[in-house]
């Protein structure tokens, strides 16, 4: 590092990095849970619409804040609006995961829904290989090599999630046809539900972890200029 402080446009840039960053880190364990309670009970019932648009909005705003640094490099931008179209996808469905849970009889719901999972999904994933890029950028060799250790795990981990979402999926829309009890059926159902889950905080706190790392070098990097 050199003695000489960064120029401002730099000290900017960071500062908006840090900060998308921490809206990230701080936003999608928060979005993940609204998004389910809203879908699932009624425990944000009485605000309609707001809290999921609230945590979706969050994310789209952590991932323009990110666009502030190294706006000049191209494969970085390119990463960063496939993540931030992700997110902008998602906060237009989220609406429908209230209306859903309150008219669930409506098929249009439901296929929104569906819809906000998909994009949720794209979204942890592409917001994978644009944290490996902003890596790239940054010089810690360790943590490019926690990076790509990272991104690879979560890849696959997000692939099983993909290929059990849709076997539950499957299995949920022919059950009919096996003739099992209803109770049994409900216990598939829950337990589906929670291997779902389990398999989505995974990769969820793979990334929160790569988020934390990210931010702590670039935190330490400009105070140790500064000092």
């Amino acid at each position: 590092m050199s003695d000489q402080a960064p120029p401002a446009q730099l000290m900017f840039s960071l500062g908006r990095l840090v900060r998308g960053l921490s809206a990230l880190f701080w936003g999608m364990p928060v979005a993940l849970v609204v998004c389910v309670q809203t879908a699932r009970t009624g425990f944000f019932e009485p605000f309609g619409i707001l809290p999921p648009m609230m945590v979706t909005g969050v994310l789209y705003y952590a991932v323009a804040q990110l666009g502030y640094f190294r706006q000049n490099e191209r494969v970085w931008r390119a990463a960063l609006e496939r993540t931030k179209t992700a997110a902008l996808i998602s906060l237009g469905l989220s609406p429908f995961l209230y209306w859903w849970k309150v008219m669930p009889e409506v098929p249009h719901y439901r296929i929104a829904t569906f819809l906000m999972a998909l994009s949720g999904f794209a979204f942890l994933l592409l917001l994978n290989h644009a944290l490996q890029r902003l890596v790239a950028m940054l010089p810690d060799e360790t943590l490019r090599i926690e990076a790509k250790l990272f991104t690879t795990l979560n890849i696959w981990l997000l692939a099983a999630l993909a290929l059990f979402s849709a076997g539950w999926i499957m299995l949920a829309y022919t059950y009919r046809g096996f003739y099992l009890p209803a109770q049994l059926l409900a216990t598939l159902s829950r337990a589906g539900i929670f291997l779902l889950l389990l398999l989505l905080l995974l990769p969820l706190a793979l990334t929160m972890t790569l988020i934390w790392r990210i931010k702590e070098l670039i935190l330490s990097s400009v105070f140790s200029v500064k000092s």
